[in-house]
């Protein structure tokens, strides 16, 4: 079963146990879908998992902008459906697993300091895509290097 399909049967599910937050944010998962195709359309295809990150992403920066603002009920909206769209996305790599695994590529690239930051932040988000933010992969790239 495609992304679509999955966000069409859980809506209906949704429905069915009036689960709010869930119907909410699935309707907005794929209107989000629709309108990349739209976009999309006399260009490349459409990569479903990369608007879900999107999503995800505009999530998790609106709960930064609201905790900063002391908006914790908006927080709490956001967070909710945050959580939902989580479930459609690949597991995140935990601290641990990230480190190793940009450890493997710093290993593999050869690079020596914070010179080659480009060259293992171009290879690591290449193979981490999806499974790490960027922001994290960043993090442990510069950690390693400086090490």
């Amino acid at each position: 079963m495609n992304l679509r399909d999955q966000l069409t049967s859980d809506m209906k599910d949704a429905m069915r146990a009036k689960d709010a937050v869930r119907l909410r944010t699935i309707r907005s998962l794929r209107a989000a879908i629709q309108s990349a195709d739209i976009d999309a359309r006399g260009g490349e295809g459409l990569d479903e998992e990369a608007v879900l990150a999107v999503e995800a992403k505009q999530r998790r920066d609106a709960i930064t902008q609201y905790e900063s603002a002391d908006r914790d009920d908006l927080v709490a909206t956001e967070q909710e459906e945050l959580d939902v769209i989580e479930t459609y996305l690949p597991k995140q790599m935990s601290d641990a697993e990230l480190a190793q695994a940009v450890d493997q590529v710093v290993t593999q690239s050869g690079a020596t300091g914070m010179a080659d930051m480009g060259k293992v932040m171009g290879q690591a988000m290449g193979r981490f895509k999806g499974k790490a933010e960027g922001g994290r992969v960043q993090q442990a790239v510069k950690a390693r290097l400086s090490a």
